[in-house]
């Protein structure tokens, strides 16, 4: 553990990283290796050319590409002179990027050549962005605005000659917003949440003291840049502990676990559905996963059989993450020392200055072992929405962050996740916790996944609905899934309706798009193609004697 204090900008967790090791390696692209010395001077060429091009504090920067090494710098050098970094997924079309590059008033996209399926500057020639001054583009031979993003580094050779840079360096403040990161928008457009550098790093530190990084780890990365679990729990977690990062392009469970081999990577992250892949994988073909000794899954609800699979198969002592984006964004987590149960059944506890409690509809607090929201205070509440003031107000009472989550928490502050506070169902004034019923339904054989929403229904108001996928080469029947649950589990957490398919909608992120699903299987209740399920022992039960036939009598 470290013995002096937390660096409180961007610029002072960089150098301290370099100052440990100039040689570290801080990422590894295949072949390309990049030490946290170099990483120092390229990112501060970086901030020095676009110092030069009157880029400053305050002004926002979009980053439009998947998993680079450009990102990376990008990353340490944009927030060096106050300005703000804009992650744009990378799986965006042409009206999001144009909704969020205008919203957030980026004066500079830097972005990259074609890469696989992804044309970003095709993309940009395509849409309205007035106010963008410059493309920055990487490697790309066509150059938008004249700028290929080497070359703009090349020109900010002797940044540390020039005064007036020099002074701006020293001048940022912790409070500065970093990262305005905009929500993946299950409805509506989505909100740009401000985030302050001191919230992102002080963030990242602690969760990477729960699960006791040092400079000997590598973290093999899948999840994407643009999403807090890879700018900040990652690029930034990292750089604190002056420890090393293998990123993925994207995604791709494969590569993920050859990495893994290849690197002797001994930290991993994931989302549950990330995770699910590589153990199918894993399990078909042999991959050497013994130098991993930690890891996250995060960013969605996390299945108990699954996290108990990753740690006894993978051999990954796996922590659980929970948060939001609004809040930098962990809010508890579990830790290395955790009992099993703890790890697999709950998301830990409150991060170091961080309180969590769990309140009524009215903002009451609740007991332990009662279900309500979950709120949290402390310094990782964001700033607000951007450009929103009355959205921040609505989710941001009396510094008291309102997460929409439900959830428990026991008598030692440990909190179990109950699901999305909308996607609760409730059937004759029973509330049902859709993520307790796909947990017990994921326990079938047959079962691969499965994703429960609530849909209308004349008698009891809501009824509960599931789409399961079944597992590869097995035959599974709606019956059954309605059969295995009867009996074992409350009446109301009985599916009504059971939709077999062979994939479920997700975001870029991996996570279950539920408003679609839920839209989904209306529709195919209005239609008639989806009928409702009566429990076998039920209709066996409810049907009258059959008269014995005539053939019957002989």
């Amino acid at each position: 553990m470290d013995s002096f204090p937390l660096p409180q900008t961007f610029r002072q967790v960089l150098k301290r990283a370099r100052d440990r090791d100039p040689e570290r390696p801080a990422a590894i692209f295949g072949e390309r290796t990049i030490s946290y010395g170099e990483l120092w001077e390229r990112a501060h060429r970086l901030a020095y050319a676009l110092f030069r091009l009157g880029i400053r504090k305050g002004d926002k920067v979009t980053l439009w590409m998947p998993n680079t090494l450009e990102w990376i710098i990008a990353w340490w050098a944009v927030p060096m002179i106050g300005a703000v970094v804009v992650p744009l997924d990378h799986w965006y079309r042409e009206i999001e990027a144009q909704h969020i590059i205008n919203h957030s008033d980026s004066r500079m996209v830097i972005t990259c050549r074609p890469t696989g399926k992804w044309d970003f500057l095709s993309m940009l020639k395509e849409i309205e962005i007035p106010q963008v001054e410059y493309i920055i583009s990487a490697g790309a031979a066509e150059k938008i605005s004249g700028i290929e993003f080497e070359e703009l580094v090349q020109k900010g050779e002797g940044w540390w000659e020039d005064e007036a840079f020099l002074h701006t360096l020293e001048g940022i403040s912790p409070e500065e917003v970093g990262i305005i990161l905009y929500t993946s928008g299950t409805t509506g457009n989505p909100k740009g949440v401000m985030l302050s550098q001191y919230q992102i790093i002080k963030n990242a530190y602690d969760q990477g003291s729960r699960m006791e990084v040092s400079e000997r780890d590598s973290l093999v990365v899948t999840v994407p840049f643009s999403h807090c679990f890879g700018c900040v729990m990652s690029i930034t977690l990292m750089a604190n502990f002056a420890g090393t990062l293998i990123p993925l392009l994207a995604f791709d469970e494969r590569k993920a676990l050859e990495a893994v081999e290849t690197y002797k990577g001994t930290m991993i992250y994931g989302t549950p559905t990330m995770f699910s892949r590589e153990m199918k994988l894993l399990r078909k073909e042999k991959f050497d996963t013994s130098s991993l000794r930690t890891g996250i899954m995060a960013g969605a609800p996390c299945p108990e059989d699954l996290m108990r699979a990753v740690q006894e198969e993978m051999g990954v002592n796996l922590c659980i993450t929970y948060g939001l984006t609004e809040a930098s964004p962990g809010i508890t987590m579990t830790s290395l020392k955790d009992t099993l149960e703890d790890r697999v059944k709950t998301v830990g506890y409150p991060l170091p200055q961080v309180e969590v409690r769990i309140v009524d509809a009215q903002g009451r607090e609740l007991g332990p072992g009662e279900v309500g929201e979950i709120t949290c205070r402390g310094y990782n509440v964001m700033k607000g929405y951007y450009k929103a003031p009355e959205l921040t107000g609505e989710v941001v009472k009396g510094g008291w962050l309102y997460t929409g989550d439900l959830g428990m928490m026991d008598e030692r502050g440990y909190i179990t996740f109950k699901g999305r506070k909308k996607e609760l169902v409730i059937t004759g004034g029973i509330n049902v916790y859709p993520i307790e019923v796909e947990g017990f339904i994921r326990q079938m054989e047959k079962v691969h996944e499965v994703a429960v929403v609530g849909v209308p229904d004349e008698d009891l108001g809501e009824v509960v609905a599931c789409a399961v996928i079944p597992k590869e080469g097995v035959e599974l029947t709606p019956q059954e899934v309605v059969d295995f649950c009867y009996g074992k589990v409350a009446s109301p957490k009985v599916p009504r309706y059971v939709h077999l398919t062979p994939a479920l909608p997700l975001n870029g992120r991996g996570k279950i798009q539920k408003y679609i699903l839920q839209d989904m299987l209306k529709d195919l209740i209005q239609k008639g193609r989806l009928q409702k399920i009566i429990p076998t022992q039920v209709r066996e039960k409810s049907s009258p004697p059959l008269p014995a036939s005539k053939s019957a009598a002989r």
